[in-house]
């Protein structure tokens, strides 16, 4: 009986050895452990009347967010900056409307907060405008990288997908009258699981709209209707908008449609807008300069 009793002493003293072990092999309080979760990157762009914005990409960075304060304190230099892409390619800028995405690149991470990322541009960035192609001079982005506070809560076994929303619109200086171009990239990131659609079409098509979700006094995001008249706008949180149809061309009217609602990660369809000529109708039916 005492040899019973010793051995069953014996297989609980074990028993309790391995789950201690095995509670330090699972538990990411005890060892540290906190898994690690997907990163991935995608680029889109914001309508802008040119003909091609061409970027060179050269790389890609993030930085875990307990490491910020203290590089920016000792002007750390590369030290914590993880790199999610150093493979460098230039993308038109204007190909990537209407929901269409360019995928910039990948990396798995150790879980926690990703504050800040780094893109770091080369020295061929280009503007085509009325057939003429002027270089983008882009000084600050070239030495360092462009920062961008992106706030990506990277949760283990998991993947975050992160829109960075391009304005090439706004991002384009002319530098006085010289006929130089500075690119001053003006860039929105989202969570792309955080945020909703707008789409739908607009008739004529041959109006080439813009369109654009509007909140406040504040243009969100925004796109330009393809050659059939159809629209889509991605990367919208939640929340309500107005929607501006702007036709291109002057002999249509513009048109707001209030109150649209959007819901991650659904796509809200509007129904098919018209748009009526600035004269009435397109058979000339409309009123003249009198009213009559």
């Amino acid at each position: 009986m005492k040899i019973v009793k010793s051995l069953i002493l014996t297989l609980i003293g074990i028993m309790l050895v391995f789950t201690a072990c095995d509670n330090m092999n699972t538990n990411p309080d005890i060892n540290g452990d906190k898994g690690s979760g997907v990163l991935q990157v995608f680029l889109t762009d914001a309508p802008a009347d040119y003909e091609s914005v061409i970027i060179d990409i050269q790389e890609i960075r993030v930085h875990r967010s307990s490491d910020v304060e203290a590089d920016e304190e000792n002007n750390a230099s590369e030290s914590g900056w993880i790199v999610i892409s150093d493979e460098p390619r230039k993308v038109d800028l204007l190909e990537l409307t209407n929901g269409k995405t360019e995928f910039l690149g990948e990396a798995e991470l150790e879980a926690g907060r990703y504050s800040q990322m780094r893109l770091i541009l080369g020295d061929e960035n280009e503007l085509i405008m009325n057939g003429e192609t002027h270089h983008l001079r882009t000084p600050s982005a070239q030495q360092s990288g462009l920062k961008l506070n992106i706030h990506a809560d990277i949760e283990s076994n998991s993947t975050y997908t992160l829109l960075l929303d391009f304005d090439a619109s706004r991002s384009i200086v002319q530098a006085g009258n010289s006929g130089n171009f500075n690119l001053k990239p003006v860039i929105k990131t989202v969570n792309l699981a955080e945020t909703g659609a707008i789409g739908g079409s607009v008739e004529p098509a041959e109006a080439l709209p813009w369109v654009y979700a509007i909140a406040g006094e504040d243009t969100v995001a925004g796109t330009r209707a393809n050659e059939q008249g159809d629209f889509l706008i991605i990367g919208i949180l939640e929340g309500t908008y107005n929607v501006a149809v702007q036709p291109d061309e002057e002999e249509y009217l513009p048109v707001v449609i209030e109150g649209v609602e959007v819901t991650a990660p659904d796509t809200t369809f509007l129904e098919t807008v018209t748009l009526e000529p600035v004269n009435g109708d397109e058979n000339g039916n409309g009123n003249d300069e009198n009213g009559e």
